[in-house]
């Protein structure tokens, strides 16, 4: 099983330049991929630089037609024209999809720094070894409170898979929307942390979160024990960051270390501020 995780930037390259075909390639040039979790994805949003706001989400969903796409928006307001302005995360899946969720992420407040609205979609894939939960994320940048108070809200949302995956509710036949889904406790969860290895919040991350409950672990740390992490951000100029460091994860939970294979950043990309990040599981 494959997944790739990228911070989009909405298409826009170290060279300042929106091009929604050159993600689209570099994406291929990567390989095959089960699951896609892209973020920065904007859909009919102003203002973003170098953006004429392409529809993004129906531009990768038409590019890669093999894959379901389903979007989150962390923000969603009014474009100034009449429309709404989104911009979140998309998942684009060739396994089957089962449930999806949008949890709208917590932000205290914290009125000395600029803040958006944060989002982490959740996908319920059939893998060949039964259901698996995706999960993609971006988390706050600027402030550490909302960004704890955010890694925390990803901790409680395992703890209540888990508590759910051990204790079913009850169906009703009667009515198919209480109909019981597959929400196992195994998950892998990916994205742009917006903290370093070794910081506050990804060792807090990667705590243990109550008894039956499988912790994440940051596969990394898995592949690589004690080696540095390869950096996501900075690799090729663009006017942000200005140095070189990792800050794009995929955790994993408990259970699913032992068939982690790899663990890769994809570095010659510069097609936007960020790299991807690649991760295979054995079957």
């Amino acid at each position: 099983m494959r997944l790739m995780t990228w911070n989009i930037q909405w298409g826009r390259g170290a060279d300042g330049r929106v091009d929604l075909a050159r993600t689209v390639a570099a994406i291929r040039a990567a390989g095959e991929f089960d699951v896609i979790c892209l973020q920065e994805v904007a859909c009919n949003f102003p203002g973003l630089a170098g953006g004429a706001c392409e529809d993004e989400p129906a531009h990768f969903a038409a590019a890669f037609p093999g894959h379901e796409a389903v979007f989150a928006a962390g923000m969603d307001v009014p474009d100034g024209a009449g429309g709404r302005a989104r911009f979140g995360n998309l998942l684009l899946s060739r396994l089957p999809l089962g449930q999806v969720f949008r949890h709208l992420l917590p932000a205290p407040a914290d009125p000395d720094f600029p803040a958006m609205q944060r989002v982490c979609l959740e996908a319920v894939v059939t893998t060949a070894r039964g259901p698996l939960r995706v999960l993609s994320t971006h988390l706050e940048y600027y402030s550490r409170r909302q960004r704890r108070a955010q890694i925390e809200a990803l901790r409680a949302l395992q703890a209540e898979a888990a508590g759910l995956a051990a204790a079913p509710a009850a169906g009703k036949e009667s009515n198919p929307a209480f109909a019981a889904w597959p929400r196992p406790a195994s998950a892998i969860v990916c994205g742009d942390f917006n903290c370093e290895p070794g910081s506050a919040e990804h060792v807090l991350m990667q705590a243990p979160i109550g008894a039956g409950v499988p912790g994440w672990r940051d596969a990394w740390g898995v592949v690589a024990p004690g080696a540095p992490h390869a950096p996501s951000v900075g690799l090729h100029g663009a006017d942000w960051p200005d140095r070189a460091y990792c800050c794009d994860f995929f955790f994993v939970t408990e259970d699913l270390a032992p068939r982690v294979r790899a663990l890769r950043v994809e570095a010659e990309t510069a097609a936007s501020d960020h790299q991807p990040v690649v991760l295979e599981l054995d079957d």
